[in-house]
């Protein structure tokens, strides 16, 4: 066995023994990233030999690259939907794999707005609790003394569900935080929570908010890192705090715990927690009263290191806001997940959120990647597909990212967009892009999520003179009207309510994001007529708020919601529409030649 001292750790020095084998196991991963492939496929494929799919496809027994390569079609969740539904209904027989369906996980939704069932087998939460176990081990090399403080965490569960043959359907982080893996974890120094495991295993979005809050309270002087899955997360935690730090103030004033508070071992946990702590209580008073809540998270958590967040995709629209709050403090984004399958983490998570690259971890399921420019229906028809293995992706290129899993997906297209920054020993690193499907569209143009950011992001620009941002905002694409055009909602955090942006300020900003659009967008505004003019709608603060809560009401999950960048659910748009404060059209007509614009 080798000793510590002939171990070579060139991520750089482990801060403890434990540490020194999860570094250890992420330069083995990674330095043997093509035969670690290699051999997660063959196992794949050896354990799932017996499954109808499989069979169908006449593998007979094979578990190497060229016969999986050659014979399994890559596929969408709609192309296994009977399949799914048929496990879901209660068909024990080995239609996917090889070992016993445990559990569903719902993803966030679909297209049709119906939320995926991805199956899952028991075992898979050894895999993904041995990812859990680099994460600190990596962060402990960029900041120090962590095991000397607390993480402020605000974690939830959502209520499962049951299919009609009897297995459990929850969300991914549902099913990890209600499992003996997370419940019963080891104490780790360097993993001790403010959230007792009551709190976050408390139904109750309402009670397990409060209680998470008031523990962080109590504990302020030993937080030294704030988190949430995601961005929104966090940032929701905050305006939670604004709404009821007079009621967490009285409670930890008078050591008691507000009537609200219903689960019997909810509160038999946080009585051994609270005590009269007036001063304490008077130091919330004071930090919250005021109309600044600028860096109120280093205010009331003065050790905070750092946000531990996800700040990619979608969630970078947030990131101007939670500078606002936390007064600059790094962004950490440290892992890249999803229901179907965990990919990797962040090697170095304090990078800025704009150079942000995952790892991907070959141990986890077997990866191949769709090169964009193959990704066309009209190519697909005539010849399959060719995907690149992980080890032989190129830096620079944007790929979809088509997984191969341990319970019985196989070739399934996830809809992430990637593009690769580099490599860490033979291991490929991902910038995630975005999500494939396109979210706007009028006539022959679509409008992706990430060109909707950057138009947003373009736009916002007009607003710092008046010290205000977009806190939030969606879209949907208005066809009633002829020619149809764009609408986008804003929320916006106006910091100086005596000098906010005026009228044809906000007009501009319409121009500003229709400048920012794609040629096909821009086109059809001013050669050919097909849309109108943009329109931003400003909404009421709290807005997006209330449409979260409008979400969770039907069944979405607390802990994986994602405010939608497009919207057409009525009464989605019937609560935007009934919030909002002020309209705004293009003034112009964005630039536009038949030349390309460089890129």
């Amino acid at each position: 066995m080798m000793v510590h001292s002939e171990l070579s750790f060139p991520l750089g020095p482990p801060a403890c023994e434990k540490d020194s084998k999860a570094l250890q196991f992420i330069e083995e991963m990674t330095k043997n990233a093509d035969a670690v492939q290699e051999r997660v496929l063959a196992e794949i494929l050896r354990r799932n030999s017996d499954t109808e799919y499989l069979r169908r496809f006449h593998l007979n027994g094979a578990t190497d690259r060229d016969t999986f390569k050659s014979n399994i079609p890559v596929v969408t969740y709609e192309d296994i939907q009977s399949e799914i539904q048929r496990i879901a209904n209660g068909d024990r027989s080995s239609i996917l794999s090889g070992h016993p369906i445990s559990e569903f996980l719902t993803s966030s939704g679909t297209s049709a707005g119906e939320r995926k069932l991805t199956p899952t087998i028991r075992e898979e939460w050894d895999r993904r609790q041995l990812l859990y176990s680099l994460l600190m081990p990596v962060m402990n090399l960029y900041v120090q003394d962590l095991d000397k403080g607390k993480g402020l965490y605000f974690l939830f569960v959502k209520a499962e569900t049951k299919t009609p043959g009897g297995l459990l359907a929850r969300p991914v982080l549902t099913s990890y935080y209600k499992s003996d893996h997370f419940k019963n974890r080891p104490f780790d120094p360097y993993m001790v929570y403010t959230s007792p495991n009551e709190a976050v295993l408390c139904a109750d979005s309402f009670q397990s908010m409060y209680t998470q809050m008031l523990c962080g309270l109590i504990m302020h002087e030993e937080v030294f890192r704030v988190g949430a899955v995601f961005a929104s997360g966090l940032l929701r935690a905050i305006r939670f705090l604004q709404l009821n730090w007079q009621l967490l103030a009285h409670d930890i004033s008078q050591g008691t715990l507000n009537p609200k508070i219903t689960d019997p071992s909810l509160r038999d946990c946080i009585s051994k927690i609270i005590k009269p702590k007036p001063e304490l209580s008077e130091f919330i008073i004071k930090e919250c009263s005021g109309e600044n809540w600028e860096s109120i998270i280093t205010r009331i958590w003065p050790n905070t290191k750092y946000l531990d967040v996800v700040i990619t995709g979608a969630m970078a629209q947030y990131i101007p806001t939670l500078d606002y709050y936390s007064g600059g403090l790094p962004l950490a984004s440290t892992m890249y997940a999803s229901s179907e399958c965990y990919f990797g983490l962040n090697l170095k998570p304090m990078s800025k959120p704009s150079e942000v690259s995952y790892t991907i971890m070959p141990n986890m399921g077997y990866f191949e990647f769709l090169p964009l420019e193959q990704n066309d229906p009209a190519l697909s028809r005539d010849s399959p597909p060719r995907l690149v293995d992980l080890a032989n992706v190129e830096v620079g290129k944007e790929y979809e990212l088509i997984i191969t899993t341990y319970a019985g997906l196989c070739r399934y297209r996830v809809g992430d967009i990637l593009q690769v920054t580099d490599f860490y020993n033979s291991a490929p690193q991902f910038r995630f892009i975005r999500r494939k499907n396109a979210l706007l569209s009028i006539e022959a143009d679509k409008t992706d999520e990430a060109e909707l950011q950057e138009a947003v992001s373009n736009a916002s620009v007009l607003l710092q003179g008046f010290n205000t941002s977009v806190v939030e905002y969606t879209s949907y694409a208005e066809t009633k009207s002829i020619p149809g055009h764009y609408v986008i909602y804003w929320e916006l955090l106006v910091k100086d309510p005596a000098n906010p942006p005026t009228h044809e300020v906000l007009n501009n900003c319409c121009l500003a994001m229709e400048d920012s659009l794609n040629s096909v967008y821009r086109q059809g505004r001013v050669a050919d007529n097909s849309i109108g003019p943009l329109e931003i709608r400003v909404v009421k603060n709290g807005t997006f708020e209330e449409l979260m809560d409008y979400a969770i009401s039907r069944g979405a999950s607390i802990n994986q919601y994602k405010v939608p960048r497009c919207v057409n659910f009525t009464p989605i748009m019937e609560l935007l529409d009934s919030r909002v404060v002020s309209v705004h059209f293009s003034p112009a007509v964005p630039h536009w030649t038949p030349e390309r614009r460089p890129r």
